[in-house]
């Protein structure tokens, strides 16, 4: 078993697109599953990764990125939109739990960004609470707009650099923890049909994003 208490935000990056990329190719080795593991971390939890998805059913964390028991400290919400419960959830995990990296997850058909461009354009909208989740959603919408993009893979790569800017700016303790070098922050883009997840933007790490993403 890897040893993460001492891991890198490059190497918990490599770390976790190593997983993906075996999800990918049909050979997960579905590590820290097994009964040692369960009680190995029931004292306390070790995750090397922060990440912050949207709540599609589709987007199992621990599945799409071959992991176990205590390695991600998952926070999902429709959109992956952000609120005080999802930026206090993420310090958490990056300054109490001290993991190296936060992952910002979004992903192609996503709903949330489906009905926010149908607000946008045509002034569709949505009952209760699902309205907040569209008004949180509509400036990367519109952002994405203004800069002339409408596929839905650049629309929802927006949407996931925008989440990203976001995290760091509403977040003075997340911030800090980037400018010293102990956490990273990076937003991947994941595909549904193939199940690969592409990397759309970087804070705190010198890494090339995917232009295909």
């Amino acid at each position: 078993m890897t040893d993460t208490s001492t891991l890198t935000p490059r190497e918990a990056l490599e770390m976790l697109l190593a997983g993906n990329q075996r999800f990918v190719s049909g050979t997960p080795q579905h590590p820290n599953q097994d009964a040692a593991r369960r009680s190995d971390i029931a004292p306390a939890q070790n995750p090397f990764a922060v990440l912050f998805g949207c709540s599609d059913s589709r987007l199992a964390a621990e599945i799409i990125f071959d992991q176990g028991l205590g390695d991600l400290f998952v926070v999902r919400t429709a959109g992956h939109v952000t609120g005080p419960e999802v930026l206090g959830s993420i310090e958490y995990g990056a300054s109490v739990l001290n993991c190296p990296l936060v992952v910002v997850l979004g992903h192609d058909s996503c709903g949330a960004v489906a009905a926010t461009r149908a607000a946008v354009e045509d002034g569709v909208t949505a009952p209760g609470y699902v309205r907040d989740v569209i008004e949180r959603v509509t400036p990367s919408v519109l952002a994405a707009r203004s800069a002339g993009l409408t596929r839905d893979s650049d629309v929802i790569a927006e949407h996931t650099r925008h989440t990203v800017d976001l995290l760091l700016d509403r977040s003075r303790v997340l911030a800090d923890q980037v400018k010293a070098g102990r956490t990273a922050v990076v937003g991947l883009s994941y595909r549904l049909d193939d199940g690969s997840a592409h990397l759309v933007t970087t804070r705190g790490l010198e890494v090339a994003a995917d232009s295909a993403s």
